[in-house]
């Protein structure tokens, strides 16, 4: 059964007194959130629940903040540590969710897919953010009929090469190549509706629709 959780209140809108940038969050973004939050959970011990309200409506610069000249209110001080602030629509946010849920059932048999697949690599010498994405992208392929597995595959890509390492691309790629194969071998790739529409993925960081 999915866990409650709050998906935003009013606590979670700029604050009047802050000009915090906006941006409008898109699936690739929502994966992205997906990834941030289950590295922290390994990382800290912290379930990505606690963590969500504040990491899956912000994006944080990594630069310093600019100080200010006034003494601020907690809330108002999150926000100033932001590059930005995300807004969801529900869509998106229950997707990002979902996701989450459903990483958390079906972590086991993805990563004996992983080490399975990836060659002489053990699972505890693999990079954090390619095994944590890996896992994400493995559920979505057994999980999600509605997206197809080129779409998962090639977010799972993106998403490597821009916060893990250089080869992580090619190396997340021949990965899930190998577990899809495997998945349609055990008859548990069941895609409906668009997820039966193996087409690429736009590039377009925003466009993904899926």
């Amino acid at each position: 059964m999915p866990h409650s959780i709050s998906l935003g209140s009013p606590s979670h809108r700029t604050p009047s007194r802050i000009n915090a940038p906006v941006i409008k969050g898109t699936r690739r973004t929502a994966r992205e959130k997906v990834m941030q939050l289950l590295a922290a959970q390994e990382v800290s011990d912290v379930h990505w629940r606690e963590n969500f309200p504040y990491v899956f409506y912000h994006e944080y610069r990594v630069d310093d903040a600019e100080q200010p000249n006034r003494l601020l209110t907690e809330e108002e001080r999150e926000y100033l540590e932001a590059d930005a602030v995300i807004e969801w629509d529900e869509d998106t946010k229950h997707f990002a969710l979902d996701l989450l849920e459903k990483t958390e059932l079906h972590t086991h048999e993805a990563l004996a897919l992983i080490e399975k697949f990836s060659q002489n690599w053990e699972l505890g010498r693999l990079a954090h953010i390619d095994r944590i994405v890996l896992t994400v992208a493995i559920t979505e392929l057994i999980a999600f009929p509605e997206i197809p597995t080129k779409v998962s595959i090639n977010e799972a890509i993106e998403i490597v090469k821009k916060y893990s390492t250089e080869k992580s691309g090619m190396f997340v790629n021949g990965i899930l190549d190998s577990a899809l194969e495997e998945l349609r071998h055990q008859g548990k790739i069941n895609k409906t509706g668009r997820g039966l529409l193996d087409t690429p993925l736009p590039k377009s960081r925003n466009s993904d629709s899926h």
